[in-house]
């Protein structure tokens, strides 16, 4: 291996790391915190700490970099894409309260199949995994999206929102980068399931609630 080809592995190593340790320090809190419903507070930095503070959120995040960066080119550039797109179309929904099937059901589903898309290596035609994640990004959508008017400067809020959801599909697609290294196939996929066995629990309360 050239000495950037170990920098490169090095460093998507290292990102990996912190995005591990995101996402253990996460699971302490609340599994939907990031939908509360009411009272959000203003400003850039609420709404760029906002998808961090549910790991609902967070590991759909994830695992739309990391499905994208296993299934490669075009996908790696455009799930990461539609998925913020259609998250703006469920927030226009969610802000007109559009009736929806049930929300969290919906966000946990997310968390399941897309964990699951990845540990059973599943490689769909172009416009099917597009359509997945569009999907799965209206609810999620549609739940920030009946939040935001009550926060104090909704357009900051928006902003900080967008950069933490661009940054945790980065985390994801550097996840999935592993997958060139020796045995990372294995190793993506095995992320891949464990997002998948958060899904199932969330799922479990979801259906409970």
């Amino acid at each position: 291996m050239s000495t950037i080809s170990r920098h490169q592995a090095w460093r998507a190593s290292d990102l990996a790391r912190a995005v591990l340790a995101l996402t253990s320090a996460s699971l302490v809190c609340n599994p939907v915190a990031a939908h509360s419903g009411t009272g959000l507070p203003g400003g850039w930095a609420a709404g760029f700490m906002h998808p961090l503070s549910g790991i609902d959120h967070l590991l759909a995040m994830i695992a739309v970099g990391l499905w994208g960066a296993f299934l490669g080119r075009p996908l790696i550039y455009v799930l990461p894409v539609v998925f913020p797109t259609m998250m703006v179309v469920g927030a226009v929904l969610g802000m007109f309260a559009v009736p929806l099937p049930p929300v969290q059901i919906g966000i946990a589903l997310s968390v399941l199949m897309l964990g699951s898309c990845i540990a059973l290596a599943i490689s769909p035609p172009i416009w099917a995994a597009c359509l997945v994640v569009a999907l799965f990004a209206i609810f999620h959508g549609d739940a920030h999206g009946k939040e935001l008017p009550s926060a104090a400067d909704p357009v900051s809020y928006s902003a900080g929102f967008v950069l933490a959801t661009g940054l945790l599909h980065v985390s994801g697609i550097a996840l999935g980068s592993l997958t060139a290294r020796p045995i990372g196939a294995i190793t993506t996929r095995s992320f891949g399931g464990l997002i998948a066995i958060g899904g199932a629990w969330f799922l479990f309360r979801a259906i409970r609630t």
